[in-house]
């Protein structure tokens, strides 16, 4: 893949963000267009717009920012490039709390309060059994996530096999994904907002990190504070974006693998880079999603599974191209 120039990515990456959110906007089983909106506010078209179309589109391009800012933080935590935002099990302790709140009949809010809290949960378990008495590593803290995702996967199943036939398939579109519980996207902006600024500010040692902890430890880099830091914050972004959305998966992987291809290598360009990329990837999954089974709608965790495997496959053909070169 040819490298650009980061300010040319930027450019081109905040054009393909405001095409993604014009796709998402105008598209559903009713047309909406933004010229009618404006001249008729009161109008059934303005009303689909404000109330379901734009807190949908906004917590579509927020979800999947925060996924792929979740994800590079975790590759370079991990040192593993197959790292993705739900390998520590954050999304098994949303997805518990989340299933229970559904077995309840619980609103919306309740869910997502109730997603949070087992997000945070898992956050806590994962940090105190890795860390332990002795030194917290990588090695100790992705084989914690691992066991832990598979213990919230067995209670999973457990509340699948016992909750009502009634209560199934909305939990199975949670689990797969899904933007019909959005709301209002301010808590999401907000999040989103406060993790990008801290890890922009922490990118300088994120360059170094990412070339091995002796050298960064070498220059200076507190490598073990600085381990916990992008742990907390991809943790944060992850908890968000599942309590938004449910588990969609992909984008969180192959987000900063196709700006590291692009030349985005740079954390300084890499950070901003994912926000704009992992939004309008997800901006345009939410759009087919209504269009492909219209005027039903697909899970768009489903979608981004579909589209997700080949392209990463693709990239990592294209990636073992540079190598070979």
């Amino acid at each position: 893949m040819r490298k650009i120039h980061p300010a040319s990515l930027l450019v081109l990456l905040s054009t393909a963000a405001l095409l993604g959110a014009w796709f998402s906007l105008t598209t559903g089983p009713l047309s909406v267009s933004l010229h009618d909106i404006l001249r008729q506010p009161d109008s059934l078209q303005a009303q689909v717009f404000w109330e379901l179309r734009f807190p949908r589109s906004a917590t579509a391009f927020m979800t999947g920012a925060l996924l792929g800012i979740a994800g590079a933080l975790m590759q370079v935590l991990l040192r593993n490039p197959l790292a993705d935002p739900y390998i520590l099990g954050i999304s098994g302790g949303a997805s518990t709390g989340a299933l229970l709140a559904i077995m309840a009949g619980a609103g919306t809010l309740v869910l997502q309060t109730s997603a949070f809290a087992g997000a945070l949960l898992s956050i806590l378990l994962v940090f105190s059994l890795a860390h332990g008495r002795g030194n917290w590593d990588t090695t100790r803290l992705l084989l914690t996530g691992v066991v832990l995702a598979a213990g919230w996967g067995a209670i999973i199943s457990l509340l699948l096999a016992i909750s009502p036939g009634t209560r199934v398939q909305g939990m199975l579109f949670w689990l797969m994904g899904d933007l019909g519980f959005a709301q209002s996207p301010v808590p999401g902006g907000i999040v989103l907002l406060a993790v990008t600024l801290l890890a922009f500010m922490l990118s300088a040692a994120l360059n170094l990190l990412a070339g091995g902890e002796l050298r960064a430890a070498s220059l200076g880099v507190d490598t073990g504070r600085l381990r916990v830091a992008i742990y907390l914050l991809a943790s944060l972004a992850t908890a968000t974006a599942v309590t938004q959305a449910g588990n969609i998966g992909f984008i969180g992987l192959i987000a900063p693998h196709m700006l590291r291809l692009a030349g985005a290598r740079d954390h300084r360009v890499l950070i901003p880079g994912v926000v704009l990329l992992g939004g309008t990837l997800l901006l345009f999954a939410d759009g087919l999603s209504r269009l492909v089974i219209a005027p039903r709608q697909l899970p768009v965790g489903v979608l981004t599974a579909l589209l997700g495997v080949p392209l990463f496959l693709y990239l990592l053909y294209r990636s073992r191209g540079i190598r070979h070169g």
